[in-house]
Formats: structure tokens, sequence, C-alpha cells
């Protein structure tokens, strides 16, 4: 029985437990991140699944990709929220969440700038999806991605002492 925890009060195995993450809430975010993945995939490019109707990027698949994109951001939080088990999240965990929720509105204002009436293009003319929304929804993704990366839970690794 070499077994580290075997050695460990009870006190110690309790904040283990508490610790621990929740299988189920991590695989729920893994889950409905890459269903988010395939949705934004659809809306971004929707000739790899042979859906293009249209040459030019309209409402439709602007919104498609929005919705994967919010899918991804609401499945990823899932998942790094339940990695940190019931232990308390540290400062730039929730700054993190900040970031990512920031970084969507980032991309929905920039994504729907036409229909906000603040593109290039405002109604009542066709909705078109140009190089500057794209950076828009890029810069985005971007803060986006540096949350995810604040809230993943880097822990110091726990050596046990031999007695």
């Amino acid at each position: 029985m070499n077994d580290p925890r075997h050695k460990m009060t009870p006190a110690a195995k309790a904040v283990e437990a508490q610790d621990s993450p929740s299988q189920l809430r991590v695989r729920l975010g893994l889950s409905l991140t890459v269903f988010g993945m395939l949705v934004f995939l659809v809306g971004a490019k929707p000739e790899w699944f042979n859906l293009d109707r249209s040459p030019v990027v309209g409402f439709v698949q602007i919104a498609v990709f929005l919705i994967g994109l919010a899918l991804i951001c609401v499945g990823g939080y899932i998942g790094l929220a339940a990695l940190w088990g019931k232990g308390q999240r540290s400062i730039a965990a929730d700054i993190g969440l900040r970031l990512i929720s920031t970084g969507y509105v980032i991309s929905v204002f920039t994504g729907m700038a036409d229909i906000f009436g603040m593109g290039t293009q405002p109604l009542p003319a066709v909705p078109f999806f140009g190089p500057w929304q794209a950076r828009g929804v890029e810069l985005g993704q971007l803060f986006i991605a540096v949350g995810f990366l604040m809230m993943i839970p880097f822990r110091a690794s726990q050596k046990t002492e031999p007695e």
C-alpha cells in the first residue's frame, strides 16, 4: 500500500475531495465546446458542409458563427470552472471570465456592425462582412483566448513527505 492518499489525514482527504473537478461538468463543457465549434464552422465556412448559397457573407451566416462562438464560450467556461472544483477561484480566473465576456461582446458588436448601423453599409443595404468586421471578430476571439488561458487552474504539485 504505497498509495500516498492512504497516509493522509482525514482533513487532507476532505480537502482533496473538495478540490477534485466534477467529471460530469467537465464533459458537459467539452461537449458544448465541440458542438459550438461545429456550429461556428457551419457559419464561418458553410462550403465545407455544402451549405453555401451565396457568394457573400450575409446576416444569417454571421449570426450562426456568432451563436457558435457563444456556445464555445459557455462550454469553455463550464469546463474550466469545473476544473477548479469547489475551491475558490483566483483573481486571475475571475478576470479571465470577464475577458471572455468582453471578447464575445467585441465579436458580436463588430460582426453585426452593419446591422447596428455602425458598419460600412448601414441598413437598408445588404449587410456586408468586410475586412474591418473580420479584424474586430478576430480581436474579440483573442480576448476570449486570453480569458480561457487565465481561467486554467495552475496549481503547484503537492509532494508527500516520506515518514
